[in-house]
């Protein structure tokens, strides 16, 4: 699969000075482009369109520097249509502006070419279980907060500790079928996995499709398979490792494809780096992939 991966990214290397088609980059990657953009963002910590920003004005700036080609001729190259719009890109990425960049030398952002490689730990393995489920109802309390790859995120900290006893209870009433208990439910907005990017976050319970509470918030699910792994190990560090190994090492060596949907948390609250068991479920669905990729 990481192989596939890199063929992918050699595709949309080849194709920075002219229309990419991601599509067709998935299809080298032989998934759907919607994994294929969750599992970019996952593995490289950025969105694929970020990635590909930043590479096209690494090398838009070398020839802005290069002094060869007019300005004009250099954002058309790189897809751009009007010198504004190439300049407001340029900016974003180098924090400056392409015509200060070539009259003063300036110093310039590269990023670089990015490929995955498997690191082979060979000390851990992932305990999971495939459930098809019918559809459900998430009902509790829901918050916008930012996405936190390392440490407690505050906000979602925050959010725990605003709900009260009675709005607890009432979760509890209603809970019906896995995953038991008050849970946590991540629903992200894109398919951006970097540090910062707002998600929507319910502290609720799994109930029925009709279940519903004045107070409350609800959110419906569909029908689906989801992929449920048990873990243990110190909070919260243990959860986040578990949710970056499912993306860069689950997912690459099995016949799954992640698909949209909220990935739901199951833990007891305990102490910062205290150990507690937890269980993730992460909508999937399952893909064909030829013996040996």
């Amino acid at each position: 699969m990481l192989d596939r991966l890199n063929q992918a990214l050699d595709h949309i290397e080849t194709r920075l000075d002219r229309e990419l088609d991601v599509a067709e980059a998935a299809r080298i990657a032989m998934t759907s482009e919607y994994h294929f953009r969750r599992l970019f963002s996952a593995l490289a910590g950025l969105p694929l369109s970020v990635y590909v920003r930043r590479r096209r004005m690494t090398l838009a700036g070398a020839e802005v520097l290069d002094g060869e080609r007019t300005l004009l001729d250099v954002a058309v190259r790189y897809g751009y249509g009007s010198g504004e719009a190439f300049a407001r890109a340029f900016r974003s990425v180098h924090g400056i502006g392409p015509g200060e960049a070539r009259r003063t030398g300036a110093t310039l952002t590269a990023q670089p070419r990015m490929s995955f490689r498997v690191v082979v730990e060979g000390s851990s393995t992932m305990r999971y279980r495939i459930v098809e489920k019918e559809a459900f109802r998430v009902v509790g309390k829901k918050a916008r907060i930012p996405l936190v790859h390392e440490g407690v995120n505050a906000a979602a900290a925050a959010h725990v500790a605003s709900l009260d006893q009675q709005a607890i209870t009432r979760m509890k009433e209603l809970a019906s079928g896995e995953p038991e208990g008050v849970l946590s439910a991540a629903v992200h907005l894109s398919d951006s996995r970097e540090e910062g990017t707002e998600l929507d976050y319910w502290i609720g319970v799994a109930a029925g499709p009709e279940a519903t509470a004045e107070e409350l918030d609800t959110l419906d699910v569909p029908a689906g398979t989801w992929a449920v792994f048990d873990d243990h190990g110190p909070y919260p560090s243990a959860l986040q490792e578990l949710w970056r190994d499912v993306f860069t090492q689950w997912f690459p060596s099995n016949p799954y494809a992640s698909r949209p949907g909220p990935e739901l948390l199951r833990t007891m609250p305990v102490e910062i780096g205290t150990p507690t068991d937890s269980q993730l479920w992460i909508p999937v669905e399952r893909i064909s992939r030829p013996v040996g990729v």
